[in-house]
C-alpha cells in the first residue's frame, strides 16, 4: 500500500552486532503520521528496529531520521528491579525538591529545580489514575511492584512526557483485563504518530496500517489486522499456486532435456553408421559431423536454457512462500500419573497478604488469575522457594520449574547452549545442541550469548533451560509465557503445553491461550 510523508525515516540502515552477526542490512523504511503496527518472527529485528528508532542504538551504516520528540517504551523494563518509580517516570527531580519545599527544608537549588513544575504530582497521580494505578506507587521500586504495574508506569511516563512520535514494544505484556482495555482505549486514540510491536491482536486490530518485517524489510499492509492476515492468507494462497505451476514446468524441462540428449545421441549414431557403411566420403561425413556437433550444441543450449529459467522462476515463486518456524516443544519426561499430589499449601499467606489455598494433583491445570498487584507472580514465586511466605507452608512433591515474568533466569554473558548444560551438568553437548535445535536455536545460533537474544529469543532460550534441564520439571509454572512471543511461536507453544503430561501453574492476563491450553480450573487471587 502506499503511505503518506514519513514522520520516521530510515535510509540503508544497517546495524552489525559487535560480535560480527549482522541484524539490518540496507533497511529503507518509511513510518507514516497515524497508528502504525509492527509485526515479525522472533529476531527478526522488530526491537531492534525500536530502538535504533529511538536513538539508543546508532546504525552501523545508513542513517535515521524522526520529525519531531520520541517517546519509547522497551519490552524490557521489568528487568530494573531497583529503579525508583519517580525516576522511571523523568520527574524525580521536581517531585523531591517540591517535597522538600513543601516540608520547609528546602533550599533555592530546590526552587531551581522545581521551575514551572509545581503541579507534578497532581499531573502525575492523574496519569496515574488514567491508567488503573494507585497513586503511593511514587514511593516505591519497579522491583516491588507486579510486571503489569511496572508497565502501566513505563506508559504513564511517556503520557506525561507528551512525545511527537510514540514507540512501544510488546506494550499490552503482563497488563490484566481492564488495563489492557485502558491501554487499547488510549491507543486506539493517540492523535500524533504510533508505531507498536504487538503480538496482541486486538491491539493491532485499532492500527491503521500493519508492516511485516521479514527478511529485512517491512512491507506495509492497510488496515488492521484481521485485514492483514486476510491480505497474507490470499497471497500465500496465489504464491502456492505459482510454486505448483513452477515446479510442474521445472519437471518437464527436465524431461525434454532428457529427450533432447535421446535425440542428440540417436543422431551421433545414425552418423556412426552411414559412415562406417562406406556410403559417403570422408570429406562429406566429416562437414555432416561438424554440423551436427553444432547443432548439438545449440539444440542442448536451447535445452538448458529453458531449464534454467524454469529453476529461476521457482526460486522466485518458493521465496515468496513464508517459512514459519516454530518452537516444537516435546516433553516425555515430565508425566506425573493422574491424581498425584504435586503441591500442597497450608495457612498460606503470601508476603502481599494474600491467602493461598490450593492442593494440586497431576496432571491438572490451574490458571492464576487476577488483578494486577494481586500476588501472582508473588504466589509462583513462593511455591519456586525464591520469596517466602508471611506465614504458613507450600510444598512440593516433585522437580518444579518456573518460567519468570521478568526473564531474568540465564547469565546474559554465557552463550544459549552453556545456560542450557549449567542446568544439566550430566548431558553431553552433542545430545544439547541436537534439543536446541527444536527451540530454533540451530548450529551457531546456540552459540549466542544471552545478551544478545531478542525479548522472543530470550523466551526460548530460558524455555529450554528449563525443560532441558536434569531433571526435567513435573509441575512447571508459567508467568505470562505468552508475553514476547511471535504469532508462529504462540500457536506452537499452545499446541506443545496441550501435549504436556505433567502439571501446570499458568499466569496469563490472556483468556484465549488460557482456553487454548484447557486450563481445569482458575485460582483467583485479589
Amino acid at each position: 500500500m502506499s503511505t503518506p510523508p514519513g514522520v520516521l525515516t530510515f535510509s540503508g540502515v544497517g546495524l552489525t552486532w559487535p560480535d560480527g552477526q549482522p541484524v539490518l542490512d540496507g533497511l529503507d523504511l518509511v513510518v507514516p503520521a497515524g497508528r502504525s503496527g509492527l509485526v515479525g518472527a522472533n529476531g527478526s529485528g522488530k526491537s531492534t528496529l525500536l530502538r535504533l528508532a529511538a536513538g539508543e542504538l546508532s546504525p552501523t551504516r545508513g542513517s535515521v531520521q524522526v520529525t519531531g520528540r520520541v517517546g519509547y517504551l522497551p519490552q524490557d523494563l521489568t528487568l530494573e528491579r531497583d529503579r525508583p518509580v519517580d525516576e522511571l517516570l523523568g520527574i524525580a527531580v521536581p517531585l523531591r525538591a517540591l517535597r522538600r519545599l513543601d516540608r520547609g527544608s528546602g533550599d533555592p537549588a530546590d526552587l531551581e529545580a522545581v521551575g514551572d513544575d509545581w503541579d507534578v504530582e497532581d499531573r502525575a497521580r492523574s496519569e496515574l489514575d488514567r491508567l488503573g494505578l494507585p497513586a503511593d506507587v511514587l514511593d516505591r521500586r519497579l522491583g516491588e511492584l507486579s510486571g503489569g504495574e511496572v508497565v502501566g508506569l513505563g506508559l504513564a511516563r511517556l503520557l506525561l512526557a507528551r512525545p511527537d512520535v510514540l514507540l512501544l514494544d510488546e506494550p499490552t505484556n503482563n497488563l490484566d483485563a481492564r488495563a489492557r482495555a485502558r491501554l487499547h482505549e488510549v491507543l486506539g486514540t493517540w492523535p500524533r504518530t504510533l508505531l507498536v510491536v504487538s503480538h496482541d491482536r486486538e491491539l493491532l486490530e485499532r492500527m491503521e496500517r500493519i508492516g511485516d518485517l521479514r527478511d529485512g524489510r517491512v512491507r506495509w499492509y492497510g488496515g488492521g489486522f484481521s485485514a492483514y492476515a486476510e491480505q497474507v492468507r490470499a497471497e500465500q494462497a496465489a504464491a502456492e499456486q505459482t510454486v505448483t505451476a513452477a515446479r510442474a514446468d521445472l519437471r518437464r524441462q527436465k524431461a525434454d532435456r532428457v529427450e533432447a540428449e535421446r535425440v542428440i545421441a540417436q543422431r551421433r549414431r545414425q552418423g556412426r553408421q552411414a559412415q562406417l557403411s562406406g556410403g559417403i566420403p570422408k570429406i562429406v561425413a566429416g562437414m555432416k559431423k561438424n554440423s551436427a556437433e553444432r547443432s548439438a550444441a545449440s539444440y542442448r543450449r536451447v535445452h538448458e536454457g529453458r531449464l534454467e529459467d524454469a529453476r529461476e522462476r521457482l526460486e522466485a515463486a518458493e521465496s515468496r512462500l513464508r517459512e514459519e518456524r516454530s518452537i516444537r516443544v516435546e516433553l516425555p519426561a515430565t508425566e506425573v500419573p493422574r491424581g498425584r499430589v504435586v503441591l500442597t499449601t497450608q495457612a498460606l499467606v503470601l508476603r502481599n497478604g494474600a491467602e493461598v489455598e490450593l492442593e494440586l494433583r497431576g496432571p491438572d491445570r490451574v490458571a492464576v488469575v487476577g488483578p494486577n498487584g494481586a500476588g501472582k507472580t508473588t504466589f509462583l514465586e513462593t511455591v519456586a522457594g525464591t520469596v517466602p511466605p508471611r506465614s504458613g507452608s507450600v510444598r512440593t512433591h516433585v522437580p518444579t520449574a518456573l518460567l519468570p515474568q521478568r526473564l531474568d533466569l540465564l547469565d546474559q554473558r554465557l552463550s544459549v547452549v552453556d545456560n542450557v548444560l549449567a542446568r544439566a551438568p550430566g548431558q553431553e553437548v552433542n545430545p544439547v545442541r541436537a534439543q536446541l535445535a527444536r527451540f530454533l536455536f540451530r548450529g551457531a545460533a546456540a552459540d549466542r550469548t544471552v545478551a544478545t537474544l531478542s525479548g522472543g529469543e530470550r523466551f526460548r532460550a530460558t524455555l529450554a533451560a528449563l525443560l532441558l534441564a536434569d531433571p526435567a520439571p513435573q509441575l512447571l509454572m508459567l508467568d505470562e509465557p505468552t508475553n514476547n512471543l511471535d504469532l508462529a511461536s504462540y500457536d506452537a507453544l499452545v499446541s506443545a503445553l496441550a501435549a504436556y503430561r505433567g502439571a501446570l501453574l499458568v499466569v496469563s492476563h490472556d483468556a484465549r491461550f488460557l482456553d487454548e491450553v484447557g486450563v481445569d480450573r482458575a485460582l483467583a487471587l485479589g
